[in-house]
C-alpha cells in the first residue's frame, strides 16, 4: 500500500432501521420511536464502538495497522504512550481531524441543504483542525440521530493528503404522505388529523412524532380511557402506520361482599338490577372516569355501603375483566324523630313534630322502595304512604314510577288567619292519592307527569267540618263541606349539579280535569329560579319564584306571602295571599369560622293586586297589605340535619322578627 493511498476505518457506526419491527421488543413498546429504542440501538452501538475504540487505541503505534504519515508526524513525542494516566483516569488518544463533511450513505452530497444544515447543526465536537477522541465522534452520532430526521449515521474517517477527512454518511426518513391507524376506536379522526397536518410533505422528523404519540396517548390518559399506542412503522412511500391498543370491556362481574368479614357473601340485590345502572357496557374501551361515575351512580341508589371496581386481565390480553365489589346496606326498619315546622310560630312548642317511619330501600331486591311514615304534632299530622320504583323494568329512558296515598291535617291560619268565639282554630284536612312518571330528558334537566286526585276540606279545632272562616269568607270553592278535584301534572327541573349552591329553575303546571260536575276546574302555574355567585369570600344568592292561577280553585289554596321561607320580617302569610304572587330574595353571605356563616338579607313580595280576586276576599278581609319588602342579617350552621337558621328581620313597617328554620330556604 501506498502513503498516499486513501485508508478507509469506521470509527463508529449506529444504524436505526426505519422499519423499528425488526426491534425484538417491539411490540411491547408503548412508544417504539421513543428515548428507550433509541436507547437499545445506541447502548449496542456504544458497545461495539468501545471495542473498536480500544483496539485502535492499542494499535494506534502500529503503521501496518493506519498507514497514515499524517497521523504519525502529528503525534508528539509525549504522546507515544497510548495509555496515560491523569487524575488516575485513563485518558483516550486523539486524532487529528483536517476536515469534516456531511454525505449520504452512498458518499454523495445531500441533494437538500436544509438536511445537511439539520446535521451539521447537531455536531458539537467535530470542527475542521480539531483533535477528537472516539468518545466524542460517538456523541456527535447520537446527537444526529437525536435531532430526529435521520434513520442512519454512519462516521468514516479517510487519510488524504492534507489530514484525516471525517465524513458523517447520514441517511435521512422518508418524506411523509400519508397515515394509516388501526385499533382507535374512540381517538377521534379529526384529532389525528390536527396532529399530523403540518408533517405532509416534509421529512418524518422522530423527535416530533414521539410528541404526537405523547399527546395521544396523554389524549386516553385525560379521559381515564385504558388506550395507548403500541405499535409504529414507517411503510414504503412515506406512509406512517400506527397501530393503537385500547382495552375493551370483556366481562362484568359482581361480587356481593359481607359487611362485618369482608368475605364474598351471596347478595339480596338482583343482577341485573345493577347492570343496567351503569354506563359502562361490555364491548366499550373501560374508562376510569366512566367507572367512577358508574360508582356513584351505584352508591345513589341508597342500597349499598360501600362500591368498588377493580379491572384484571382477561384471557384475551386485548381487553380487561371488571370485578365490582359490592358491601348492600341494611334493607331497612322502623326509625322515630322529632323536629320543628317553620311555618308553624305561633303558640308553645306549636312547630315541634314528633315522627315515626318504617322504611324498606330494596322491596324484591330491585331497588323498590316502600316508605311508610307519621308526623303528628300539635296542630298538624301527616300519614303518608309512598311506594316508588326508581327504573320501571323494560324501559330504556329510565322513567322512575312513585304511587303515593297521603292524609294530613295542616293549619289554614296561612291564609285565613284569625280567632273566633266558635272557632279558635282553622285545619285544612286533605287525603290525596296519585301517580307520577318521572325520567331525565337532558343533562341536567329531568321532567314529571302525574294524576292526583285531592279531596280537601276546612274543620274547626273539634275536628267539625266548617265552609266559612270568621270572616265569612268562604274555605271552599264548591261550596260543600269538601272539594274534589283530579289534577294532571307537569313538571320540569333543571340542576347545574347535585351541590345546593348551583344554579336552579323549575317550572309546575297543574290543571283541574272536571270529570264530574262538582270537581274543580282551575289552571295553576308556579316557577322558582336560584343562582349562586362567587366573588372571593363572599357567596351572594339570587332568587325568584313566582305563579299564577285561573279558574275555580280553593281559597285556602291561594298563594300566601310572608314568613321563614317567603319575605323575612312578616309572620306566616301575613304579606298576602292572592291568585299571583312574585317573591324575590337576595342574599351575601361569607364564613366565619369552622361550619358558621353570617348571611345579609333582603327580600320582596307582591301578589300584583290580585288577593280581591281569591273567593271571599280573605286577604282584603285581614288588611293583609299585598305587597312589602324585609330584610336583617342571620347566622347559620351546618349540622347533620341540614343548615340551621337563626335570621332577624325588620319589615317595611317596622315590625322586628326571629326567624328560625331548618334546611335550605324552598
Amino acid at each position: 500500500m501506498e502513503k498516499n493511498d486513501d485508508v478507509r476505518f469506521i470509527l463508529a457506526s449506529i444504524k436505526v432501521p426505519a422499519l423499528l419491527k425488526d426491534h425484538p421488543t417491539h411490540k411491547r413498546s408503548a412508544l417504539p420511536f421513543g428515548r428507550h429504542d433509541f436507547s437499545f440501538h445506541l447502548q449496542k452501538a456504544k458497545e461495539s464502538i468501545h471495542r473498536l475504540a480500544t483496539s485502535l487505541i492499542r494499535s494506534w503505534g502500529q503503521p501496518n495497522l493506519l498507514c497514515s504519515s499524517s497521523l504519525a508526524l502529528n503525534r508528539p513525542e509525549q504522546e507515544q504512550n497510548p495509555r496515560r494516566l491523569q487524575h488516575g483516569k485513563e485518558d483516550e488518544e486523539r486524532v487529528l481531524i483536517s476536515e469534516v463533511l456531511i454525505r449520504n450513505k452512498d458518499g454523495e452530497a445531500l441533494e437538500r441543504a436544509d438536511l445537511e444544515g439539520a446535521a451539521a447543526g447537531a455536531l458539537r465536537f467535530s470542527r475542521p483542525n480539531s483533535a477528537l477522541t472516539v468518545r466524542e465522534v460517538q456523541e456527535d452520532v447520537h446527537r444526529i440521530i437525536d435531532s430526529g430526521v435521520f434513520c442512519s449515521c454512519m462516521p468514516v474517517a479517510v487519510d488524504t493528503r492534507d489530514g484525516i477527512r471525517l465524513v458523517f454518511q447520514v441517511e435521512p426518513n422518508q418524506e411523509f404522505h400519508g397515515l394509516v391507524c388501526e385499533g382507535a376506536n374512540v381517538l377521534p379522526s379529526k384529532f389525528l388529523e390536527d396532529a399530523f397536518r403540518d408533517g405532509y410533505g416534509k421529512i418524518v422528523n422522530i423527535r416530533h412524532l414521539d410528541k404526537i404519540i405523547k399527546s395521544i396517548n396523554g389524549w386516553y390518559i385525560e379521559r381515564g380511557l385504558f388506550g395507548m399506542v403500541s405499535d409504529v412503522e414507517i411503510l414504503s412511500g412515506g406512509v406512517l402506520k400506527l397501530q393503537v391498543s385500547e382495552a375493551e370491556v370483556n366481562n362484568i362481574n359482581l361480587r356481593f361482599l359481607d359487611r362485618k368479614t369482608g368475605e364474598p357473601t351471596e347478595g339480596k340485590t338482583k343482577t341485573e338490577t345493577i347492570l343496567r345502572q351503569l354506563t359502562t357496557k361490555k364491548g366499550q374501551v373501560y374508562s376510569l372516569l366512566q367507572g367512577r361515575r358508574d360508582v356513584e351512580t351505584i352508591l345513589t341508589m341508597g342500597i349499598m355501603e360501600d362500591v368498588t371496581i377493580i379491572p384484571q386481565p382477561s384471557s384475551d390480553g386485548r381487553k380487561v375483566d371488571l370485578v365490582m365489589n359490592l358491601v348492600e346496606r341494611p334493607s331497612g326498619g322502623f326509625s322515630a324523630g322529632g323536629g320543628i315546622s317553620s311555618g308553624i310560630t305561633n303558640g308553645p312548642l306549636s312547630g315541634l313534630i314528633g315522627s315515626f317511619a318504617y322504611s324498606h330501600r330494596n322491596v324484591f331486591g330491585r331497588n323498590q322502595k316502600l316508605n311508610l311514615s307519621l308526623e303528628r304534632g300539635q296542630i298538624d299530622s301527616i300519614f303518608r304512604i309512598n311506594y316508588s320504583d326508581p327504573w320501571i323494568e323494560g324501559d330504556d329512558k329510565r322513567t322512575s314510577r312513585t304511587i303515593m296515598i297521603q292524609n294530613s291535617r295542616t293549619p289554614g291560619t296561612i291564609v285565613h288567619g284569625g280567632q273566633q268565639s266558635g272557632h279558635s282554630s282553622l285545619t285544612i284536612r286533605r287525603v290525596t292519592a296519585g301517580i307520577e312518571l318521572s325520567r331525565p330528558v337532558r343533562p341536567q334537566w329531568s321532567g314529571t307527569v302525574g294524576i292526583i286526585f285531592q279531596h280537601a276540606g276546612a274543620s274547626d279545632d273539634k275536628g267539625n267540618p266548617i265552609i266559612r272562616d270568621i270572616y265569612n269568607c268562604p274555605l271552599t270553592a264548591s261550596g260543600n263541606t269538601y272539594d274534589q278535584m283530579l289534577i294532571s301534572k307537569l313538571e320540569g327541573v333543571y340542576t347545574g349539579s347535585n351541590d345546593y349552591g348551583s344554579s336552579m329553575f323549575s317550572f309546575n303546571v297543574e290543571q283541574g280535569i272536571p270529570l264530574h260536575s262538582e270537581w274543580l276546574c282551575f289552571n295553576r302555574v308556579t316557577a322558582r329560579a336560584r343562582q349562586w355567585l362567587e366573588v372571593g369570600p363572599l357567596r351572594f344568592l339570587l332568587s325568584l319564584s313566582g305563579g299564577h292561577v285561573v279558574g275555580n280553585f280553593s281559597p285556602h289554596e291561594a298563594f300566601a306571602i310572608g314568613g321563614t321561607n317567603s319575605v323575612r320580617g312578616y309572620e306566616e302569610g301575613a304579606l298576602g295571599s292572592g291568585r299571583s304572587y312574585a317573591v324575590g330574595s337576595a342574599e351575601m353571605s361569607s364564613r366565619l369560622v369552622g361550619p358558621v356563616e353570617v348571611v345579609l338579607f333582603g327580600d320582596y313580595g307582591s301578589d300584583f293586586g290580585s288577593g280581591s280576586t281569591v273567593p271571599g276576599d280573605p286577604a282584603g278581609a285581614r288588611g293583609k297589605p299585598g305587597y312589602g319588602h324585609g330584610y336583617g342579617v342571620g347566622i347559620r350552621v351546618d349540622s347533620p340535619l341540614g343548615p340551621l337558621r337563626l335570621e332577624y328581620a325588620l319589615n317595611d313597617k317596622y315590625a322586628r322578627r326571629f326567624h328560625f328554620g331548618v334546611g335550605h330556604r324552598n
